[in-house]
């Protein structure tokens, strides 16, 4: 197999810059294109390669990415069908931690570290340090995170949450409901239900940052997004709470809405609203890190990764920023990457950059 040089990699690259000769990549199946950039569908939550043979998305649904990891860090998932990785060369520490990673998830009972080990062919520290500086996790935290995951999606299918509890690899449910609550954000039969038995209040309303959507359960905020148009961050809530009652704001969630606009615009330290957090042990330690970062100020992935003495989870810190569903109040627009760039946004590089713009004026402004 010929092995494409850097200089015939960069010319395969410029001929795909603009998104116009991406999209046209895309829709045409151009197989020069693999490997040079992803584009990301905003009403599935998934980015693709641009030879996938799923069903062409409608152009104003797309958005492109230079590469699989910057998809990632915006959000989005890898589609199952054309498994864009694949598309770019391979890490060989990461194709070691690719396979672990894949046992984990096939196997219905947690695996020791030095079989683990065994199967990848390294001994058991060297593989515990590999797979912990790729990952930002022990072997033994991303199969609890794993088993939460199966959880999840056990809950929605099972007509009992012990079925789910023992069918996701846990042993007993007495330990998982010491915790349930605060992993899943909610109780679990209500997690199992799609939020059933549970009212949800939301608002869609017009901002400088195009949609937004503002939902809240009796807990507080439970959700924060935004859109290009009303459409797309309604099916999002639906989504997530398929099973809720959802109903539209009254006059005094408009108040709390209108407090939402005002720090849009006049972005402060932090704010008293109260959230309905719901996220791993580990997202909320990061979610938690970015709410001191002040506005007008940036940190970077592992410098987050550091404050949560994790400093080799950089990568876990820009995923955990990913599933942030409360923009702005949960500040993941203020981490960058380390190289001084942007990175990913969840709901748009542009405003991205257009937050951190007015929160450096305000700055300014408050030091003259």
């Amino acid at each position: 197999m010929k092995i494409e040089t850097s200089k015939e990699k960069h010319a395969k690259s410029a001929q795909f810059v603009s998104e116009e000769s991406r999209w046209q990549a895309v829709a045409e199946h151009i197989p020069q294109a693999d490997g040079t950039f992803v584009f990301a569908v905003a009403t599935t939550g998934v980015y693709c390669r641009p030879t996938c043979p799923s069903r062409p998305p409608l152009r104003k649904n797309v958005r492109f990415f230079d590469d699989w990891r910057a998809a990632e860090e915006a959000g989005f998932r890898p589609c199952k069908r054309c498994r864009p990785q694949n598309a770019y060369a391979p890490d060989p520490a990461e194709e070691v931690v690719c396979k672990a990673c894949a046992l984990i998830e096939i196997s219905e009972r947690e695996l020791p570290l030095t079989d683990l080990a065994n199967e990848v062919g390294l001994s058991p520290s060297h593989f515990h340090r590999l797979f912990k500086r790729t990952t930002g996790l022990t072997p033994k935290q991303y199969a609890a995170e794993k088993r939460l995951h199966r959880l999840r999606d056990g809950l929605k299918r099972h007509s009992t949450v012990t079925e789910a509890i023992y069918e996701a690899g846990y042993e007993s449910n007495s330990r998982f409901y010491e915790k349930a609550t605060k992993r899943l954000g909610m109780k679990p039969s209500a997690y199992r239900r799609g939020g059933k038995g549970l009212v949800v209040s939301y608002s869609v309303v017009r901002s400088s940052f195009g949609w937004l959507l503002v939902a809240a359960t009796d807990r507080g905020i439970c959700r924060i997004d935004f859109g290009d148009t009303p459409e797309i961050v309604r099916a999002r809530l639906e989504e997530d709470f398929s099973e809720a009652a959802l109903r539209e704001g009254d006059s005094a969630f408009a108040a709390t809405v209108e407090r939402i606009l005002d720090f849009l615009e006049q972005p402060e330290e932090r704010t008293t609203l109260p959230l309905d957090i719901q996220g791993t042990i580990f997202q909320r330690r990061v979610w938690s890190a970015l709410e001191s970062i002040p506005p007008g100020a940036t940190a970077t992935y592992a410098e987050i990764a550091e404050r949560i003495g994790r400093p080799k989870a950089a990568r876990a810190v820009a995923r955990a920023c990913a599933t942030n569903r409360l923009a702005v109040l949960i500040p993941c627009h203020r981490v960058i990457r380390g190289d001084g760039e942007l990175g990913g946004y969840r709901w748009g590089i542009e405003r991205k950059r257009e937050l951190l713009r007015r929160e450096a004026e305000k700055k300014k402004k408050t030091s003259e």
